[in-house]
Order: C-alpha cells, then sequence, then structure tokens
C-alpha cells in the first residue's frame, strides 16, 4: 500500500491542516500518517479525528526505537554539543525530527514523505512510480549545497567520493519503503559512526544528515528527479524562488507546473500569527492560505491596512526591549 507521510505537533498546526487539504486536492483517498514530533498534539489529533484517511502514528514501541537510534547517533558525535551550545548530555537538538524514521516500520509498504511546512501542488504517482526502479526517490536541488548535509572534514573524502556526494538530497521529500534499514543495518551504521564516520555529520540539520548518510552508506538505489530530468521539464520546489507564476492556486515555473512548494526557512510563528489575522506578507502568501481555509473559506483571515514584510528588521525600539529581555 502506498501512502503519504509526515511529522507535526500543535504549533504547526495552520501549516499541517494546509498540506493536509492540499493532499486531498492532489492524491485524494491516498491514506496518510502523522507522526508525532512531541507529546504536544491535542489540536492535530482533533483535526485528524475528522480525516478518515489520515491517522495520527502512535505506535509506541516504534517512536522509542528510533528515538534511541537518534540519540546513538548523536552520541557518537565529537562536537555536536559545541554546535548546540548545551552540555546537557540529555539534550538532542530538534530530537523531535527523528520521528520521520518511523515510516520505515509502518504504516505503508511505500510511502512519500513530506515536511509539513509543504504544500502540495500536483500529482505524485511519478514519484511512486519510480520507486519501482529504485530505493530512493527525491526531488530537490539540495545537492547544490553539502553544507547543509555534511561538515567538510578531511575525513569526508574518505567516506564518500564527490560522485556520491551528488547525490545528497533534502529531507522534506524523499520517497522510499518500509523495512529498507534492517536491525543489523541500524547496527552496522552506529559502529561505522564509532570509528571515525560521526565528524562528517552536520549537527544543526540533524534528521537530513543522519538520512542522507544512512542512505549513502547503505548503498541504496537513488534517483533525483531534479537531476534525472530534463533542463526544460525541471522546476523548482522552494519559497525562496521568486520567479514562480501563481495561476488559479498553482505554481508555475517557466510553464512547468510544479510538484510541491517548500516553505523551508520560514517558522511556524509566522504562519500562526498571520492565521490569527497579523497582516504579515511573505513569499506566496496567498496560496498558503487558500489551501489551509480550502474546507472553512470563511474563517479566512482578512487584512487590514498596509502589510508588513516578514523579514523586516525589528524597529529600534522593539530591538532594545528584546537586548534587555523584556519583550518574548
Amino acid at each position: 500500500m502506498n501512502g503519504i507521510c509526515t511529522l507535526a505537533n500543535d504549533q504547526v498546526y495552520h501549516q499541517l491542516v494546509a498540506l493536509l487539504n492540499s493532499i486531498e486536492v492532489f492524491m485524494k483517498d491516498i491514506p496518510v500518517c502523522v507522526y508525532p514530533y512531541d507529546d504536544n498534539t491535542s489540536k492535530i489529533a482533533a483535526e485528524i479525528a475528522k480525516r478518515p484517511n489520515v491517522q495520527l502514528y502512535s505506535n509506541l514501541a516504534s517512536i522509542q526505537h528510533w528515538d534511541r537510534f537518534s540519540r546513538k547517533v548523536w552520541d557518537t558525535h565529537p562536537t555536536a554539543r559545541r554546535y548546540w551550545k548545551n552540555n546537557d548530555l540529555n539534550f538532542y537538538y530538534r530530537v523531535g525530527t527523528h520521528r520521520r524514521f518511523c515510516a520505515f516500520d509502518a504504516p505503508f509498504d511505500r510511502f512519500l514523505y513530506l515536511d509539513a511546512d509543504t504544500i502540495l501542488l500536483n500529482s505524485v504517482d511519478f514519484i511512486f512510480n519510480q520507486l519501482d526502479q529504485q530505493d530512493w526517490v527525491v526531488y530537490d536541488f539540495q545537492f547544490k549545497d553539502l553544507s547543509h548535509v555534511y561538515t567538510r572534514t578531511s575525513h569526508l573524502a574518505q567516506v564518500f567520493s564527490d560522485a556520491q556526494l551528488t547525490n545528497i538530497f533534502c529531507s522534506g521529500l524523499y520517497a522510499s519503503r518500509q523495512g529498507i534499514f534492517s536491525a543489523e543495518q541500524q547496527n552496522e551504521l552506529i559502529l561505522q559512526l564509532e570509528t571515525g564516520d560521526a565528524e562528517i555529520l552536520y549537527p544543526m540539520a540533524p534528521d537530513q544528515t543522519i538520512l542522507n548518510y544512512m542512505v549513502m552508506k547503505s548503498n541504496l538505489s537513488t534517483y533525483n528527479f531534479g537531476l534525472e530530468l530534463p533542463p526544460e521539464q525541471r522546476t523548482g520546489c522552494c519559497v525562496t524562488s521568486p520567479g514562480f507564476k501563481v495561476q488559479d492556486n498553482l505554481l508555475y515555473d517557466r510553464g512547468n507546473q510544479l510538484t510541491y512548494l517548500h516553505y523551508i526557512g520560514l517558522s511556524s510563528s509566522l504562519f500562526n500569527r498571520v492565521c490569527q489575522g497579523e497582516n504579515i506578507d511573505f513569499p506566496y502568501r496567498d496560496l498558503f492560505l487558500h489551501y489551509r481555509y480550502l474546507s472553512e473559506p470563511e474563517n479566512r483571515p482578512m487584512f487590514t491596512g498596509q502589510s508588513m514584510s516578514y523579514d523586516a528588521p525589528a524597529r529600534m525600539p522593539e530591538r532594545i526591549l528584546k537586548k534587555l529581555k523584556l519583550t518574548r
């Protein structure tokens, strides 16, 4: 069985609703599984209960297994806590992001993972079809930026060749299948990290660096539509691209319809403030609001006054107060 999965908690409630609505438009009736980022899930649980094709993952043994695995990985890293600026041995940076690994357990035979800050804008049948030939399928351009996947140390060249490093990917969208990493493979990966490989992991993108390492070290067959499609057929996917054309609540890149839009780099608090009625502008805001309020247009916020840019610098008094820690 094919399915789509994501990772969420109540902090990303509005983004999750937008994603689920967009999935219903472009992949109607496909089952969806939401993995809990943490225990803060009462709002999203109520939303999920309304949707017959969506479930909140509750396999505690699976969740605990991947929590332990991620901690074991970071315990092998020589300098992670220096990056995280926290020497507490019980602290792990963004540890909930690793729970997306539960997709390797259940509930789908083959799955497409999407970050919650994503909107689906087209059918993804072509991605599932590609899994007939490859173990791991992505569609992104992360290969242009190694710095958010691996730490470039002298050891990196001993672990992966330059040719292999062209296969790095973003963890915001990927497709694979259940059981692709056996318990034996997981143990072997930990052993290799303990023998020196850990230093190449990038601690500030914890799930992304681990996924890339797992896939590349396990020699899985991979396919990236961002590399394989003819240049005239490729589309971008990131909110940072200013050149997409909006038409009928879809996006087009040089005439090609986007598969998805990833609002990467925009904080969940920004979406929450906008949904509460603050007139803050950000790229492709109306597109997000369309899918967020697709089934409840009457609740879509009505903005008044001049909009404020999401990246506008704080006013001088606000900056001073923040430095004095008198505002949140």
